[in-house]
């Protein structure tokens, strides 16, 4: 019996690395090789934590330090066997305007507002997961079969596309740097060996950021890199805390964003199951109530609401080491991080189109994994059923279908999740699908 069987935590295996290693999440690499792939994952999710609490008003370090302390949680409560992160979740946004009134700029002056829903919204949460661990998970399964999953993976990855193609360039120099970074990222990724290539996203990002700083700071081909930041910023500073206020209407409009966050989890869960080889279903109720808990928790001092994120699910796909160990240490970085506005501004320094080059291969590879759960489960497409299933679910959610339901709102991701479910149930009562 494996010794991480035996105890509620694992013992991590230590393996060295090799050409091909896949590293299984009760295995770890020799802790400096472990370190480093830490700190990829924290570049990884750093730029969305980031993001979404500037797009809501809320405190960008104290975002990063609670991802860290959300993703100890999931890492307790999943007894270490879910290899994950939490970070920022960009489906509060539209909510969370909604109820504060958010002007768009500057601190949100309603911020405890918007706490007391991202908390009820935990809570729903983690009342879902306790009834998916009392009576299982079949009846999800039953409602998202691989072919499901798959697409909804997929979207995942395809729903953010635009976002560093059209948002992270503003001209042709920049569009050009993009390019030059996905390039570096694949170079590394095909022509290094050993450690390096599995550190390939991080490996590549700072060679492009050296070109980068050479064609604008050194031949002025355009908007340099900006380094005042970094020389201004405080070393250690303690992030500004937070009381919620618990108000009927923002709670009744947050709450329902568990749905979503609900897909988004089972997304991942099916994703790190197809990658893994590791059926991870007997963990699903638990990963629901530690996501849950997390969200409760930041909600609690000030923070937002998080998820399992897709960014470090694609940093999987690249390195194919699944070690939960590595995210025990990204969770420590950030810690540590949340205490250092230096830190943020050295990764705000970063140029957004080096930032927008390395999300389209993180994006991409998110993409890749759902059609590999396709693959794997040898979904059958000469059926009608799976077909539209499939084709509808990764139009919808690649252009961002939205639908409202008064002030709520199901962006792309959520109405290609419960579209796919829905036409999956629907279209399985003809006896011709």
């Amino acid at each position: 019996m494996n010794s991480s069987s035996e105890s509620y935590l694992p013992r991590w295996r230590e393996v060295r690395m090799a050409q091909g290693t896949v590293v299984a999440p009760d295995e770890r690499l020799p802790w400096p090789q472990t370190a480093a792939m830490g700190v990829q994952h924290v570049i990884a999710m750093f730029g969305a934590t980031v993001l979404a609490p500037i797009l809501m008003g809320f405190n960008p370090n104290l975002a990063i330090l609670m991802s860290g302390v959300g993703t100890l949680i999931f890492f307790l409560v999943t007894g270490g066997r879910v290899p994950s992160y939490l970070g920022s979740s960009f489906a509060f946004i539209g909510v969370v305007i909604a109820a504060t009134g958010y002007s768009g700029t500057g601190p949100n002056g309603n911020i405890g507002v918007a706490l007391g829903g991202i908390i009820a919204c935990g809570v729903v949460y983690v009342l879902i997961g306790l009834l998916v661990q009392m009576i299982g998970a079949g009846w999800i399964e039953r409602f998202m079969p691989p072919v499901v999953t798959g697409a909804v993976v997929a979207v995942i990855g395809l729903n953010l596309a635009s976002v560093p193609i059209k948002n992270m360039a503003a001209n042709n120099f920049e569009a050009w740097m993009q390019a030059v970074t996905f390039l570096c990222v694949g170079l590394v990724a095909v022509f290094t060996r050993g450690m390096v290539q599995r550190l390939l996203i991080l490996v590549g990002l700072v060679l492009a950021s050296i070109v980068y700083a050479v064609l604008t700071n050194g031949m002025g081909l355009g908007k340099p890199m900006d380094f005042t930041g970094i020389a201004n910023a405080a070393w250690f500073g303690a992030p500004t805390l937070t009381a919620p206020t618990f108000t009927g209407p923002a709670m009744l409009l947050i709450a329902p964003v568990a749905i979503i966050l609900v897909a988004e989890n089972l997304g991942h869960l099916k994703a790190v199951t197809a990658m893994t080889g590791r059926n991870l279903d007997r963990y699903m109720g638990r990963a629901f109530m530690a996501d849950g808990i997390a969200t409760v928790v930041s909600g609690s001092v000030g923070g937002l609401g998080v998820t399992t994120y897709a960014e470090n699910i694609g940093v999987m796909a690249a390195t194919r080491i699944y070690s939960t160990a590595v995210f025990v240490v990204a969770a420590l970085i950030a810690l540590v991080l949340g205490f250092s506005p230096k830190f943020g501004a050295v990764i705000q320094a970063i140029p957004l189109p080096v930032m927008g080059g390395v999300s389209i291969v993180v994006f991409g590879l998110i993409a890749i994994a759902g059609a590999k759960i396709w693959v794997d489960n040898k979904v059958d497409f000469s059926q009608n059923r799976n077909l539209i299933v499939a084709a509808i679910t990764l139009i919808i959610g690649t252009g961002d279908f939205t639908l409202k339901f008064g002030q709520f709102a199901l962006g792309g991701i959520g109405t290609a999740t419960f579209g796919a479910i829905l036409l999956y149930a629907l279209l399985g009562r003809s006896r011709n699908a």
